[in-house]
């Protein structure tokens, strides 16, 4: 009966062990909070991206932990590489506790400035011949 006991001592013991467990990992995710930003890439390196944005007068600096999604706005895969600075991007991130973390990059289209208009210049050139009377 005593051996019985500890058995079931012991098997609450790791129930309620277990719960807790689960409970502190569910509370931690509850923490993170999900969001995103636009920008323009100022700074870009394997541990960091950082965001020049409209909406904010500091950059936005984002760790990154692999593996990082980088894709298109049609959500295809897109290379490492690829991504440098000046291009327009948007950048999924956690935040978890006092840093932001990045968890996708949207790589999107840059958009190139429309060509200024020149007026079109017509020259037109007349020519006057005279011829004396004969």
């Amino acid at each position: 009966m005593k051996t019985l006991c500890r058995a079931f001592a012991c098997g609450a013991l790791l129930v309620l062990f277990l719960v807790g467990a689960g409970f502190a990992s569910a509370q931690h995710v509850a923490e993170l909070t999900a969001a995103a930003s636009s920008g323009i890439i100022s700074e870009v390196s394997p541990q960091i991206i950082v965001i020049k944005s409209e909406s904010s007068a500091q950059p936005q600096r984002y760790l990154i932990r692999k593996p990082l999604q980088y894709v298109d706005e049609t959500g295809a895969p897109v290379s490492e590489e690829f991504v440098k600075s000046g291009l327009p991007v948007i950048v999924h991130y956690v935040k978890d506790g006092d840093q932001l973390v990045a968890a996708k990059v949207v790589v999107r289209r840059s958009v190139a400035p429309a060509a200024p208009t020149v007026p079109e210049k017509t020259t037109t050139t007349v020519t006057t011949v005279t011829t004396a009377p004969q």
